[in-house]
């Protein structure tokens, strides 16, 4: 495979990665509105009505942690992370992009990879069997709440790995692939 060719694959696949990001951002974007009608609706019924509803804790959990789950492979795209980088700002360039590569190679790929897994099986182990939260009144099922953070941390996986590829490529975030009339493929970078 020609190195253009590889160039290109590699440039889909990111773009692949950061658009399931954004996907997700946009429906924690539409959680965030839903989360802030049910939480008024809640409160009003709560406070002036005198008349609580049994589900409305349940489910404003629900979303809340839907909201963090969903968006963390974006906040990993945007470079919004917590990063300790005393002794790595200091490194060279290509050293940085190095150790960054190993460091998600080694540590963050696996890691993130397992939990991602645990939350699939769990996910789908809830659902299967009909689990329910005990601790409710409500007694709402189980998988609806472990659904977002197994596609969440599928989501921080691909784009951890994204984010690898960018390391080891040194293509920046931004780049795409256009094709023209003629049907060939060029790289434009932002």
């Amino acid at each position: 495979m020609a190195q253009r060719e590889r160039a290109i694959m590699i440039v889909g696949l990111l773009h692949l990665c950061d658009g399931v990001s954004k996907a997700l951002l946009r429906v924690s974007m539409l959680l965030l509105v839903g989360l802030i009608g049910l939480t008024t609706y809640e409160v009003v019924s709560r406070y002036v009505f005198s008349a609580p509803t049994l589900w409305g804790f349940d489910l404003i959990y629900l979303l809340n942690g839907s909201l963090l789950a969903l968006g963390v492979g974006y906040t990993l795209f945007a470079g919004e992370h917590v990063r300790i980088d005393v002794l790595s700002s200091r490194l060279p360039q290509r050293l940085q992009r190095g150790a960054g590569a190993a460091f998600y190679i080694l540590l963050f790929l696996p890691a993130v990879g397992l939990l991602a897994t645990v939350a699939v099986e769990a996910t789908w182990h809830a659902y299967a069997t009909d689990d329910r939260v005990l601790s409710s009144a409500w007694r709402p099922y189980k998988w609806p709440f472990y659904l977002p953070l197994a596609i969440g941390l599928t989501a921080l996986w691909l784009q951890s790995l994204a984010e690898t590829l960018r390391l080891l490529t040194g293509i920046a975030p931004g780049a795409y692939r256009h094709h023209d009339e003629a049907g060939s493929t060029t790289l434009h970078w932002r």
